[in-house]
């Protein structure tokens, strides 16, 4: 039987690269911060990838079943998207939740658009904010401390020896939302509410070796800005991602947490602290690159990132969640037709 063989229009590019090559590569890029969420989380943490990866693959084969088209699960897409969701949720949530999350993700976020290639927004982000609108109390009160460390990340012995009574189930960024708040109006304050918080934002301050390794509460696959970068700089070798909407993104967020999310004025934040905390470095580097829902050309990547940045920056300081990475990269997800048109490069000897 002849070798079946596909004409299309010029140009032609030949590549090695493939889709189940790719993610792959990408599912190898997160083993780390897989592993470390099993070491700071327990083996429940485990089980949340395993039950949100199978969600994942089996709801797309069977809506591929039913819609009857090729079955294209062991391209290793799924799986993705599943251990992505998974790294989006507390160790304390009931199994049947990143269940739920994958299912809608891969259902309405991706093949409810045409599948793989054609999902506007990234399925994985779409299944949290599905989770977090729905269970909202399950998805933002987190119980579980890491190994070795507490929620807020400062050293249970120095939380101990100063007394503060203001960090006992708050995340990072939740201690910094509330603290700034106070500390920001201290006339309005309690003296020892007010004394409490000011203690708890210095100790907070000199925490970031916690924020780096990932003795820190919150999502279990976001928490290590360490494990998180070495998978990152494997895709960045493997030129799966590129340096642009990272270094955009990071740097925005840099940049407007320096200069106003400080407690005592303009330039006074700490850049440091709002990198490592939260998901911004999942977001960064493994999210808001994902090769569908980003632009492709050189000035809408920097675009996007810096978008990205902004938003989650004015979602952290001025609204009413302390993190803001899932929604940015949704809302700028849907700029990217946009980014693309007006960032095209033009045409030699092309006049506008």
């Amino acid at each position: 039987m002849e070798k079946e063989r596909f004409l299309s229009a010029s140009p032609h590019l030949s590549d090695a690269e493939s889709i189940p090559k790719i993610m792959y590569g990408v599912v190898l890029s997160l083993l780390p911060a897989a592993v470390g969420a099993v070491y700071f989380f327990g083996l429940k943490a485990l089980w949340i990838m395993l039950v949100a990866s199978a969600a994942a693959m089996a709801s797309e084969a069977a809506v591929q079943a039913i819609m009857r088209k090729k079955i294209t699960v062991a391209d290793g897409s799924a799986l993705v998207t599943g251990i992505l969701l998974a790294f989006n949720v507390p160790a304390s949530v009931p199994l049947w939740l990143p269940a739920i999350g994958a299912v809608f993700g891969t259902v309405v976020g991706k093949h409810a658009f045409g599948g793989l290639g054609y999902n506007p927004m990234n399925p994985a982000l779409l299944g949290r904010a599905f989770m977090l609108a729905s269970w909202p109390t399950s998805m933002t009160v987190f119980t579980v401390a890491p190994r070795g460390g507490s929620l807020c990340g400062i050293d249970p012995a120095t939380i101990s020896a100063l007394q503060i009574d203001a960090v006992t189930q708050a995340t990072p960024l939740k201690l910094l939302k509330v603290a700034r708040g106070v500390l920001a109006h201290p006339s309005a304050a309690d003296p020892t509410s007010y004394a409490s918080y000011a203690k708890a934002m210095g100790a907070l301050y000199d925490s970031y070796g916690n924020l780096f390794w990932g003795r820190v509460g919150g999502c279990i696959g976001e928490t290590s800005a360490f494990l998180l970068l070495v998978g990152a700089l494997f895709l960045l070798y493997k030129r799966y991602i590129g340096w642009k909407i990272p270094v955009s993104y990071l740097g925005t967020v840099a940049l407007l947490s320096w200069a106003f999310a400080g407690t005592d004025g303009l330039f006074s934040g700490k850049p440091l602290f709002h990198l490592l905390s939260g998901g911004v470095m999942l977001g960064a580097f493994y999210m808001a690159t994902d090769m569908v829902t980003s632009p492709v050309t050189f000035r809408g990547r920097l675009l996007f990132g810096a978008g990205c940045g902004v938003i989650t920056m004015v979602i952290r300081l001025i609204g009413g969640y302390p993190e803001g990475v899932c929604y940015s990269i949704l809302l700028m997800n849907l700029t990217v037709p946009l980014l693309d048109r007006h960032t095209r490069p033009r045409i030699l000897g092309e006049k506008k």
